[in-house]
């Protein structure tokens, strides 16, 4: 079961998030997902700055994700999958949710960004059409990463 999180379920996204990036965590430069804390998703939640994603396996949160929606398109990051729900096609059916909800509201394209260091991500987006729009180098913590922008057009404009 896929639902939109409300603001009491930021321990969930948070709880979620941490145990999919923990892997992360001393990779050459961590996740910034790493710093972030149950009361900063609750704030932006509560705000209105943005929403979430919870997915259920068994009435248990294995997965989440948070977006935005600016202008025409929805900006999704923290795609999170729990490693041991991972390779059952989670993290495509909450994207295949995000494109649905984008579509509802006409939006007309959809994009993350994603490391370029880690090819199981970028090859994720590319198998369900994401296209790599930009590549550039950001500092995080003082530390360059390479990072490409991927987007999908969801609806043609005329």
């Amino acid at each position: 079961m896929i639902r939109l999180a409300s603001v009491q379920d930021a321990h969930l996204v948070h709880k979620v998030m941490i145990t999919a990036y923990e892997e992360y965590r001393y990779a050459d430069v961590p996740s910034g997902a790493l710093n972030e804390t149950v009361s900063s998703i609750a704030e932006a939640l509560n705000q209105g700055v943005e929403q979430a994603l919870l997915y259920y396996l068994d009435d248990v949160p294995v997965g989440t994700v948070r977006f935005t929606v600016e202008n025409n398109s929805l900006y999704f990051f923290r795609l999170s999958v729990v490693p041991e729900a991972r390779n059952r096609g989670i993290a495509k059916s909450m994207l295949s949710w995000l494109e649905n909800y984008a579509k509802e509201h006409g939006l007309t394209e959809i994009w993350c960004k994603v490391r370029m260091t880690i090819p199981i991500n970028v090859r994720l987006y590319e198998s369900i059409g994401y296209v790599l729009t930009e590549q550039k180098m950001v500092t995080n913590s003082g530390l360059p990463i390479n990072v490409g922008t991927m987007k999908k057009i969801l609806i043609q404009l005329h």
